[in-house]
């Protein structure tokens, strides 16, 4: 079982940005101390429920101040950047590190974003596979060309390319897709890509997803056994009760104001979660508790979903020194425990 920290630099009230950001790197730097096997870093625009707003620019750092730690991006929102761009800084980031980078992407929201970054709501509800087709194409091959119905080039160079690191297999970087719906497990399953699985998802439901992968994967030809990734929160603490009172004090106030933030590019109406409920939801669903309930959490999911990667939320408390401690104590106290 491979468990790492999963990223927001989520920002919470009475916080600045930059405070949000130093977290995120010191909780990369702990992770690494502490034995975690990787950091996921999320990517946000114009809001703050999380500040970064370029993962693979947060990523690029990270693998600069680590040297075992994979990174990867959870996810970068391929309608906001084009694939030739992002598949780029990718094989760059590939490369310098020695294979420790994995790109995930995922189709966002339709938010804002595609209004300021000009990909418009198209790029969001039809052009995602064609994007991500592009992308794939251009980590695999060394030249592309485009004819598609966004997306239309002459034949250029791949460079650099990613399949000419000095170590590692020969290939390019891993990629994943972040996974919400059955149409994007279809899509990432056709493909043979892995999917991250949301934190919003129970153990049920992320099952219903990896058995339609499975099948879907199967009939196409690919590996029906992909490396997929879920996402979740861990909030450790002697009593479970201390970890739950920790998040029930922080996120909701934290949900709140990064929810509201967000705005929809043409006005549709958009449900919001309750942030109690939501973090309650949370608690029950992923690893708050003593650290021995917390493997037995981790252990449970996987033996359900056949998941063996994880993506651990650490920062719910909003308190870096907090944030650092629940870090180390889940390399200490309850990696050992999962063999």
């Amino acid at each position: 079982m491979r468990v790492g920290a999963f990223v927001l630099a989520a920002q919470f009230p009475g916080q600045g940005q930059g405070e949000a950001l130093h977290r995120a790197v010191r909780t990369a730097e702990v992770a690494e101390e502490a034995g975690l096997d990787s950091v996921w870093l999320a990517e946000h625009h114009f809001v703050p429920y999380g500040v970064c707003p370029s993962a693979v620019t947060l990523a690029a750092l990270l693998l600069g101040r680590t040297r075992r730690l994979r990174v990867g991006t959870a996810v970068s929102v391929l309608p906001n950047t084009h694939p030739v761009t992002l598949g780029e800084q990718a094989a760059l980031l590939h490369l310098t590190s020695g294979g420790r980078f994995t790109l995930g992407v995922g189709r966002g929201g339709p938010w804002v974003d595609l209004e300021v970054f000009g990909g418009g709501l198209d790029s969001y509800e039809k052009e995602f596979p064609e994007g991500l087709d592009l992308l794939r194409r251009w980590l695999a091959e060394p030249r592309v060309a485009a004819a598609g119905e966004r997306y239309g080039f002459r034949e250029v160079a791949v460079v650099p390319r990613p399949s000419e690191a000095l170590d590692g297999d020969g290939s390019g970087p891993e990629v994943i897709v972040a996974c919400t719906s059955p149409a994007s497990v279809r899509l990432a399953a056709e493909r043979g890509l892995p999917m991250l699985l949301g934190m919003h998802c129970g153990d049920e439901d992320k099952a219903e997803m990896v058995a339609l992968y499975r099948r879907t994967a199967a009939a196409a030809g690919q590996d029906p056994h992909a490396p997929h990734v879920s996402a979740g929160v861990c909030q450790l603490a002697d009593r479970t009760a201390d970890a739950r009172e920790a998040l029930l004090k922080a996120m909701p106030g934290w949900l709140k104001q990064g929810l509201d933030a967000h705005v929809t590019v043409d006005g549709r109406e958009r449900a919001m979660r309750d942030p109690v409920a939501y973090t309650e939801l949370l608690c029950a669903l992923h690893p708050v508790g003593t650290p021995r309930m917390a493997a037995s959490r981790l252990a449970a999911t996987s033996e359900r979903t056949g998941i063996t990667r994880f993506a651990l939320l650490a920062e719910g408390s909003g308190d870096l020194a907090a944030t650092e401690e629940n870090v180390r104590r889940l390399g200490a106290e309850v990696l050992p425990r999962l063999g």
